[in-house]
């Protein structure tokens, strides 16, 4: 193998096919087109400096001397981490299968059925479990679900106060994030040991913790209710598998639960990614922040899953959004789904007995030791104990057997059982407390210890009743279940998934195999250092090369997702202005073609948005940057702008801009989602930008996972490192925000563009971006005489997506953009964006992925729906019964004894092109998404539902 194969296999056209491209679009090279797209006054004609390409398998190689310097040990530290048995049915179907891996955001719910059952699923275990009405379909960690919890406690709350209560008992991490977020939108977060001390007399929410962090279980229903009195809301962060044993939160009065789902399944990975989840009472749903999975019904009246109410709210609300939160860990939320599938009731409850049981058992092993005092007499799986002046020898002591310990102070231990705890690992704890009388061993390998759990919090009502937690406990049938859901969906396996503003590229099999290595999976994010050594390389590599591409000099992977690496930026500007003296700056400029995203994060960061005009070709109004710069000269904070625009183009005035903005003191935030035209042409970091964030799920190739996971590391010039994310265990010490829960994010997944990067080099990095704009301009040219291009820029020349203008076709016609996408369905493609950022527009990212032969037969498909188009305008298919007003086509649909439409079922099933053999088939009909939102169905419906 050749280390140049790599990026040949990556980038879809070959040689030839790029003549036949550069032909087209008009250039000779694709150097030549470059220089004419992008401005010279950002231009770079550098060398990346990055190491020479890797082969496949050389890269591999390095990955796995990384790997071999991190120590796979028991870990005992909990915390919110914990081991779990991931089954293989799962591992090897769900995480490592492309058909789950590479689908995107299911906003097309005729092609999503699957991922949205999946979901469904998740949502359900989490409302059973919690004992409340209504779950989101997942967030980000446990931490960023908690802080979600307060901005939503604080809008629902009846009560004015600004303060917000949360138990010393809560997990540390919690904390930080928490009071991370709350400082710039005026929250006062007191931390109260609610067993000790009275609550304040005002306060507009409540955090608890259960099982507190110590381990400790305790009746939370008398602090709820004292809540309750002065109008507070109570939010209580609640361990799944305890809650199979014990009281759900909704039973005593809770409103909101949050939490992970990590232990279902989910390996540790360092930090992340893990499903956090959030859970509401009756009347709380429609201001439940992120992705909401709902029942509707299709044209047939059949029932079919779409995403529900305030979906991509941010985008839609803007600066008078709740939350920036525009994705999820589907990915990882479908695992954990699965996992409560597969087990089902009574395999939790065995799992979590059998977790509970170890702790009980080493609580009373060690109680019989002189000077350890075992602290809390009820717990569900973590002991703290008590050591005065050993802990630190205990933790050592530990380690050297093999077992990681919480170091609590000085004084105190704390030991986490879970899933993949046996008697050796209590064995060698119990050595490490100084329990080696004469036997002691014998004594844990005896019956069972009498329970730890409070007999009047022991659960009684029942959960996961549902007959899909009940029907695929087998392999066989959890095999089937998953690929009957997985057939359903339409992935970057099947075909091009066009979509601009969200890339959709190969992720290659050599850059997501790392993924399940034990020595990356199994890590704690709490692991000593010595046990971390090549995860430490790999994320400071990682680091050293994103600055090298983006021209920046620091950089940060803890946020784990592009909005929070947006939060994370402007956070750091903020700090910055405050260092300075000029607190008063809180003018965040945004255009109006911005992501909706950019706006919400601003509001996040306690900035005051104003936006910016474009003008009739897509850019910023500069004469209107003007004028808002004047206005709010002295308040000026930064500004937000996405290069290339949101609108595709290489705008020629971004120097001037960056220029304009700092001359009036502000900063300039770069949003870096299209980074995918930039590398190796252009650096943020070197033509005026001060901060960006970095989509790894679109430009580095982390793949969308059906809407998550995603990393969005921030980026910055040398003066804003100081303000970059901290540690979240140590956030009240060096001041600095935390983000996310892990002081990595989401570290589990960074082997992907690792590799990535290790593997395509400067060259390759420089062809790709190359082919992605000579892609797009090559549709462009295609399509530009059937479908107007909205906006161009330098000679016509659009950057690495494209916008296609069917306003005209819908005024004439009356076919609407959703007309199109969905018979794009029938063609066998997944739609381009719809009606962003321009309403009655798609816009169409091709990437450097797709070969020529997938570029012709998208553009085939999109001429033939436009002749589709012009017999619906003459009047040959009437305007409400055609095969675009009809589409998608189902095969149940096509195959019914009855036809009533005025075109053949051979044009609804296989319009022009499309090959009968290995076509894709959409389970269901269009959605009516109205329905499914005055009829608000969010768990599981029953089977007699679906009967025909």
């Amino acid at each position: 193998m050749t280390v140049e194969q790599f990026a040949a296999r990556h980038i879809g056209p070959d040689p030839d096919d790029e003549r036949r491209m550069l032909e087209a679009v008009g250039y000779g090279s694709i150097d030549e087109l470059m220089d004419a797209a992008i401005p010279e006054v950002i231009r770079w004609h550098g060398t990346l400096d990055l190491p020479e390409p890797a082969s496949e398998h050389d890269a591999l190689a390095e990955l796995r001397a990384l790997a071999a310097r991190n120590t796979v040990v028991a870990s005992m530290i909990g915390l919110g981490y914990h081991g779990t048995h991931t089954p293989a049915v799962i591992r090897r179907n769900v995480l490592e299968d492309p058909a789950w891996y590479t689908a995107y955001t299911p906003y097309q719910p005729e092609i999503s059925q699957g991922r949205l059952e999946a979901l469904l699923n998740f949502q359900t275990m989490v409302t059973d479990l919690t004992g409340l009405a209504t779950a989101n379909a997942s967030m980000l960690d446990e931490g960023t679900a908690a802080a979600e919890a307060m901005t939503l406690a604080r809008r629902a709350s009846k009560s004015r106060s600004p303060v917000y209560v949360v138990d010393a008992d809560t997990l540390p991490q919690t904390i930080a994030v928490i009071t991370s977020r709350a400082e710039p939108l005026g929250i006062d977060v007191r931390i109260v040991d609610t067993g000790r001390d009275e609550l304040p007399a005002e306060f507009f929410g409540l955090h608890l913790q259960y099982p507190g962090a110590s381990g400790a279980v305790r009746d939370q229903a008398g602090l709820v209710e004292a809540a309750h009195a002065v109008g507070a809301l109570v939010t209580v962060a609640a361990d799944l598998l305890a809650l199979t044993l014990l009281r759900a939160p909704g039973e005593i009065g809770a409103d909101i639960a949050a939490g992970t789902t990590q232990r279902f399944g989910v390996p540790m990975g360092f930090g992340g990614p893990h499903a956090g989840y959030l859970a509401v009472r009756a009347g709380l749903e429609r201001m439940l922040p992120g992705r909401l999975v709902g029942v509707s019904r299709d044209a047939d009246g059949n029932p079919a899953y779409r995403l529900a109410l305030q979906t991509r709210e941010q985008h839609i609300r803007r600066e008078k959004a709740t939350s920036n939160i525009c994705t999820a860990q589907v990915l990882l939320a479908v695992m954990a789904g699965m996992y409560a599938v597969y087990h089902g009731p009574d395999g939790l409850r065995e799992i979590a007995r059998r977790t509970h049981d170890m702790a009980a058992r080493l609580a009373a092993a060690l109680r019989g030791v002189d000077a350890v005092e075992v602290v809390h007499e009820t717990f569900f799986d973590t002991v703290l104990v008590r050591v005065p002046g050993g802990a630190e020898a205990v933790v050592a002591d530990a380690a050297a057997r093999g077992v990681n310990l919480r170091l609590v102070d000085a004084d105190h231990v704390g030991v986490s059982c879970d899933e993949t705890t046996t008697l050796a690992h209590l064995r060698k704890v119990c050595d490490a407390f100084g329990a080696t009388v004469v036997g002691r061993p014998v004594a844990l390998a005896d019956a069972p210890a009498e329970g730890a759990l409070p007999a009047g919090l022991a659960r009684t009502s029942d959960f996961l009743t549902h007959a899909v937690f009940r029907s695929h406990h087998s392999e066989t049938a959890m095999l089937r279940y998953l690929r009957r859901l997985s057939d359903f969906d339409y992935a970057l396996d099947r075909g091009m998934i066009p979509l601009g503003s969200c890339t959709m590229k190969l992720n290659a099999t050599t850059e997501m195999e790392p993924v399940s290595w034990p020595e990356f999976a199994h890590i704690h994010p709490l692991a000593p250092d010595a046990q971390t050594a090549g995860y430490r390389e790999m994320i400071s590599q990682l680091e050293g090369w994103l600055a090298e591409v983006t021209g920046y000099d620091a950089v940060s992977v803890q946020p784990n997702a592009g909005s929070q690496g947006e939060l994370a930026g402007l956070l750091a500007i903020r700090a910055y202005h405050r260092q300075r003296g000029e607190a008063h700056r809180d003018v965040c400029l945004i255009p109006s073609s911005a992501h909706g995203t950019n706006a919400a994060s601003a509001v996040m960061a306690g900035m005051r948005v104003v936006v910016v005009g474009c003008d009739d070709g897509g850019n910023i109004d500069l004469v209107d940057l003007d004028a808002k710069i004047d206005k709010h000269r002295d308040a000026l904070a930064a500004i937000m702008v996405t290069y290339p625009s949101t609108h595709g183009v290489y705008e020629t005035g971004i120097a001037s801009l960056c220029a304009k903005v700092h001359d009036a003191g502000g900063q300039v935030y770069v949003d870096g989602a299209n980074l995918n035209a930039l590398v190796g042409f252009a650096k943020p970091g070197k033509f005026g930008a001060d901060v960006s964030h970095l989509n790894l799920h679109k430009t580095f190739c982390i793949p969308h996972g059906g809407g998550g996971p995603g990393v969005g590391p921030v980026a910055v010039r040398a003066h804003l490192a100081p303000f970059l994310p901290g540690d979240p265990l140590g956030v009240h010490v060096d001041g600095r925000p935390a983000i996310s829960a892990a002081r990595h994010g989401s570290a589990g997944i960074l082997p992907i563009p690792w590799a990535y990067l290790r593997m395509m080099g400067a060259a390759g990095l420089v062809r790709a971006t190359g082919v992605a704009v000579l892609a797009a301009n090559y549709v462009a040219a295609r399509l530009r005489g059937h479908f107007p291009v909205l906006y161009a820029g330098n000679k016509g020349l659009v950057a690495h997506e494209c916008i296609l203008d069917l306003r005209p076709l819908t005024k004439a016609t009356g076919v609407s953009v959703d007309d199109v996408a969905k018979r794009l369905i029938d063609y066998g493609f997944h739609a381009p964006t719809m009606s962003f950022p321009v309403a009655g527009t798609l816009m169409v990212e091709p990437t450097e992925s797709e070969d020529l032969a997938e570029l012709d037969r998208f553009c085939d498909a999109m001429i033939a729906i436009r002749a589709e188009i012009d017999r619906v305008a003459s009047g040959e298919w009437p305007a409400g019964d055609n095969p675009l007003a009809n589409a998608p086509h189902t095969a149940a649909m096509v195959s019914a004894d009855e036809w009533p439409h005025p075109y053949p079922r051979s044009v609804g099933a296989y319009p022009a092109g499309v090959q009968r053999a290995g076509k894709y088939w959409p389970p269901v009909r269009r959605i009516d998404g109205a329905y499914g939102d005055r009829n608000l169905v969010c768990s599981c419906p029953a089977p007699e539902a679906f009967e025909s």
